[in-house]
């Protein structure tokens, strides 16, 4: 909930923009970035401006050649930074930790039991003569672009997000969500999914996951405008949560890896600033 004590946690006057970290935050980010390679030069860069950098590009929706020069590191420094963790799967391998504790923090189990699962088809912005796959058109939103496929917790906290063509109809779409899924979550043992997911191929990527079901939630026929419905509102909440950052309000990335990355990074910030509280 809203309240003027966390109204006065966000407002940051104290900071150079309100993206950066505060020292909780830090305290929290910190151990979980990984040490500079043993070998080589000591590490000089400071990775907690670093990381602000990233998190106001995230936050604002700037290219990164627009990236403000004053207190942030070099440009070129902060996207290497940014493109490394990517590749090594460090913002991923961050979440996850992230997760465990925000939600041992909340009075929850660390693995999650049960989750909701569902998709956003986000439109891809112009990108020159570099279009580099995982791009189609969703007839039902009528969307050009690469759809979100996300799994999350009761909490809405993102357990897995999966960058695919919005072309790829939710009943095709949950398998890649769903691949090896026990790998990361041992526990899970019920899915909720709207309408859409009622197809033989989900009932059959559902299958290859031992002990897991799905349970549909269907809108009833009758109901007339906007209505709640149960455990569906809560991923939808967590696609607000991820329009908070411009970046993500289009889809300007060449890559899906990157878009994807910054999905991460998006689930990183929420974490660090519940966990700051």
């Amino acid at each position: 909930m809203w309240t003027e004590q966390h109204r006065k946690i966000y407002q940051r006057v104290e900071k150079r923009y309100p993206s950066d970290m505060t020292d909780g935050e830090w305290v929290r980010l910190e151990p979980l970035i990984p040490p500079a390679k043993p070998g080589g030069r000591p590490r000089e860069t400071n990775m907690r401006e670093a990381i602000n950098a990233i998190l106001y590009l995230l936050r604002t929706g700037c290219p990164w050649r627009y990236l403000p020069r004053e207190g942030f590191p070099p440009r070129s420094t902060v996207y290497n930074i940014f493109r490394n963790f990517q590749k090594a799967g460090t913002w991923d391998a961050i979440w996850e930790r992230l997760h465990m504790d925000l939600r041992e923090v909340m009075g929850r189990e660390a693995i999650a039991s049960a989750a909701i699962i569902d998709s956003r088809s986000l439109k891809s912005a112009e990108k020159g003569a570099v279009m580099t796959g995982l791009t189609g058109y969703d007839a039902g939103k009528k969307v050009k672009g690469r759809k979100i496929h996300a799994l999350v917790d009761t909490q809405g906290l993102p357990m897995r997000i999966v960058i695919h063509s919005a072309g790829v109809q939710d009943r095709d779409g949950a398998a890649f969500v769903l691949d090896k899924i026990r790998n990361s979550f041992p526990w899970l043992e019920l899915l909720w999914a709207d309408s859409g997911y009622n197809a033989h191929q989900v009932d059959a990527a559902v299958a290859k996951v031992p002990s897991l079901r799905i349970e549909i939630v269907k809108r009833s026929d009758d109901m007339n405008g906007f209505v709640l419905l149960p455990r569906r509102w809560v991923v939808e909440r967590t696609f607000s949560w991820f329009g908070r950052n411009r970046r993500l309000a289009k889809d300007w990335e060449n890559l899906a890896a990157t878009l994807q990355a910054f999905f991460a990074l998006a689930s990183i910030q929420i974490a660090i600033r519940r966990l700051a509280r």
